[in-house]
């Protein structure tokens, strides 16, 4: 079981921004911005290379509950980054798929 799942499942504790029946949002505890929250689908899907048209309505739904958080942290005017990380080499540690919402300060290109 990953970790998102156990918070899901309410057996590890986080500090909620968001939820409804497809999707969790919540402030990540390593934030690596100012505002640093992750929106995680309740259904499990590995990452977006493991997604399927099945998948299509939540895929958007993350997206949309991204922005959704982004407006409410304050994060809209200034703008703010959107980051999901596939397979270990593109950075993704947990084998549940995640948008990063990273706002607060300056975004610099390249990232990492």
């Amino acid at each position: 079981m990953t970790i998102f799942q156990r918070i899901i499942d309410g057996e590890i504790p986080a500090d909620k921004v968001f939820e409804d029946e497809e999707v969790l949002a919540f402030r990540d505890i390593q934030p690596q911005a100012p505002t640093h929250i992750l929106v995680i689908p309740k259904k499990p899907i590995v990452s977006v290379a493991h997604a399927d048209s099945g998948d299509q309505a939540v895929l958007g739904r993350l997206l949309l509950v991204a922005a959704e958080v982004a407006r409410q942290e304050g994060l809209s005017e200034h703008g703010y980054r959107l980051v999901t990380n596939i397979g270990r080499g593109g950075g993704q540690r947990f084998d549940l798929l995640h948008v990063h919402v990273l706002g607060g300060r300056q975004m610099v290109w390249p990232p990492g």
